[in-house]
């Protein structure tokens, strides 16, 4: 590796770092909280067996895992303004991955709703709680342990997917990759660079989900 290419890229280390820092993991937290909100809602309506509502969940959640996530992100921004709704790129990044995971999350939940044993549900009522009584003290408390190891796999596959808002002209870290490649020439080396700050994200959260997966352990081991 020659000199100006280590120059290349400990100039470029920052540049790409400091996007990830103040865009691309507020966009996952940002867009990863609001995809919470969406299942958990879609969740308890399927779990309610709401039959209406129910069939638009299903309809929801067949549309978004039927579709790629990227030509999800190109009809919001670039089709949507051809009947007058202009999106800003951030505020449409944050629409589409926040809808797109949710339909994938709220699978996940309900997963973990139905996996809550029955018995528990009907000994709420024969202590006199209301439906969302127990769905706040029993089936939810419950149903979140089950589903955390899956949702922080979700999360960390959203980091990665941030890349895709470099279509919609948002300068999170890929894009801020691809302007330091169209200067310099070296596209081998830069990719690499920020698929290995990709790689420390992701790490990171990884380590963070082990340290969840063993305190929910530690409290389950406590209730019983």
């Amino acid at each position: 590796m020659n000199e100006r290419l280590l120059g290349i890229l400990a100039d470029s280390f920052p540049k790409i770092l400091i996007p990830g820092l103040a865009l691309t993991i507020p966009l996952t937290a940002i867009s990863f909280a609001l995809a919470l909100v969406i299942a958990m809602a879609v969740a308890l309506i399927q779990f309610a067996n709401i039959r209406i509502l129910m069939d638009i969940c299903r309809f929801y959640i067949w549309i978004i895992r039927g579709t790629p996530l990227l030509v999800q992100l190109y009809v919001v921004f670039f089709g949507l303004p051809g009947i007058g709704v202009m999106i800003d790129p951030i505020p449409c990044a944050i629409l589409v991955f926040a809808i797109n995971e949710g339909a994938y999350s709220a699978e996940t939940v309900r997963a973990a709703l139905e996996a809550v044993p029955k018995g528990q549900i009907e000994a709420g009522f024969c202590v006199g709680m209301n439906w969302f009584q127990i769905m706040r003290r029993i089936v939810i408390p419950q149903a979140l342990r089950t589903a955390f190891p899956p949702l922080s796999n979700s999360l960390i596959a959203m980091v990665k997917d941030t890349s895709l808002a470099a279509n919609i002209t948002v300068a999170e870290m890929f894009m801020s990759a691809q302007r330091i490649v169209a200067r310099t020439y070296e596209p081998l080396a830069l990719y690499l660079e920020v698929g290995l700050i990709y790689l420390l994200f992701c790490t990171v959260l990884t380590k963070l989900q082990r340290v969840g997966e063993k305190r929910l352990g530690t409290y389950i081991a406590d209730d019983k």
